[in-house]
């Protein structure tokens, strides 16, 4: 009963989609429990390059099953127009499985997010616009529309109308907005009724099935563990739990029957959006990482911000989910450093801390406190296992492993998909 649960170990952006493309050969089902289109993955198969922003990775596994789990917000133009990009490059997509619990996000919250978001200025979160957090937030404040509500006429007209109440009043008379109709919504959402009908399914009830059978399932996580509602740097982070315990309630299946839980862990360390990041680099090496490594988001197309390695994170998202496994990847854009800065601790007012600290405050104002590792010239994109690597090299993943409390496991050292190194089965 291989239950695995993939997650980012850092801010998002590690290379999820690498790690579960790796095990999509191997794995009966790819299920995204969380977040919605603003978390994107790029997978490289072969000499193609794949961006998928909602999708589950495993869809471009022959034989695996994808899953769009309930605790996933669904935009559905994005969504048919995704699974269109895949149909025209000859991916079958036929086998996809959406929850009928999964929530829709309406036109309504994609401009709800947007003016929002323009309103707070420099206080602005960073959202990517694309209406996450408004569904989310209609989910908790039960007004929102699921997909299986499509279904049903008259609930859906209720719902919408109930929902348009107050944000058309908010709309109309804090933001200076046209009021949104309630018959076009429907009649849009409607629309896309009879196109999701065949991927609708019952999906905790099949996972559950699956896993009873001994099929192996794959949970993975959008966004990283430093953006969780809950545990990550908030207020700026997503709106759901990327974390491992969100695997549970975003597909429907319980925590006795996780196995596996891998944090994937880049190299060193990127953020997307606003909020602390302790290691953040504003110099030439910031630039160069950020050239080497093509850091720039799938899903909103900006640069991301670029800093070293922080140990402290990556103790973090052990203890809070219970890590297993790491899988580092993008080991490769630091060959060409002579020295290569880790962030063992931070310095707050003063003192040395070894721990996440949970004041925001204390987070804001903590400065790095950095210990230099050798580096390495050699070009490590041909290496197959962990003795192809440089002494140097070895020696950094070595040193990450135990700072970060967990057994690293496989290595990126390209971005194809072979371009792997994997050091212990995840299965």
């Amino acid at each position: 009963m291989p239950a695995l649960v993939l997650l980012g170990a850092q801010w998002g952006d590690e290379g999820k989609g690498k790690a579960t493309d790796l095990l999509g050969g191997s794995v009966d089902y790819v299920v995204r429990y969380q977040g919605g289109n603003n978390a994107g993955h790029t997978v490289v198969v072969g000499d193609q390059k794949y961006a998928l922003h909602l999708l589950p990775s495993g869809i471009l596994s022959p034989g695996c099953t994808p899953v769009i789990g309930n605790g996933v917000v669904v935009d559905p133009s994005v969504l048919f127009s995704e699974l269109s990009g895949l149909n025209e490059r000859g991916v079958d997509t036929s086998k996809l499985l959406i929850s009928g619990n999964a929530h829709i996000i309406t036109p309504y919250n994609v401009t709800v997010d947007k003016v929002t978001e323009r309103f707070l200025g420099k206080r602005k979160i960073g959202t990517t616009g694309r209406g996450i957090g408004p569904t989310y937030a209609d989910k908790i404040n039960r007004v929102g529309i699921r997909v299986q509500d499509l279904y049903d006429e008259s609930i859906l007209t209720q719902k919408v109308e109930a929902a348009l109440d107050v944000k058309n009043q908010m709309l109309t008379k804090f933001y200076n907005r046209r009021a949104i109709a309630t018959d076009q919504v429907v009649g849009e959402l409607l629309g896309y009724a009879e196109k999701l009908r065949p991927y609708v399914a019952d999906t905790v009830l099949v996972l559950n099935q699956a896993l009873e059978q001994d099929k192996v399932v794959l949970f993975e996580g959008g966004q990283g563990t430093l953006l969780d509602i809950d545990h990550g740097t908030y207020p700026f982070v997503t709106s759901s739990n990327p974390t491992a315990g969100g695997a549970c309630t975003g597909a429907g299946v319980g925590p006795t029957k996780i196995t596996r839980v891998i944090g994937i862990l880049k190299a060193y360390t990127t953020r997307v959006g606003a909020g602390p990041f302790p290691t953040e680099l504003f110099d030439e090496d910031g630039e160069a990482l950020r050239r080497i490594g093509g850091e720039r988001g799938v899903t909103t197309g900006r640069d991301r911000r670029c800093g070293w390695f922080d140990a402290v994170i990556a103790r973090y998202a052990t203890r809070v989910n219970g890590l297993t496994d790491f899988f580092l990847t993008k080991l490769d854009v630091l060959t060409g450093w002579e020295q290569i800065p880790v962030c063992v601790a931070y310095e707050i007012d003063g003192k040395r801390v070894e721990e996440l600290p949970y004041s925001q405050t204390d987070f804001h104002h903590a400065k790095p406190v950095y210990e230099m590792l050798p580096g390495w010239s050699e070009d490590i994109t041909g290496a197959k296992s962990f003795s192809d690597l440089p002494k140097n090299a070895q020696a950094y993943v070595k040193a990450l492993e135990e700072m970060s409390g967990a057994p690293i496991s496989a290595i990126g050292v390209g971005p194809g998909r072979e371009e792997t190194i994997q050091i212990n089965s995840f299965l």
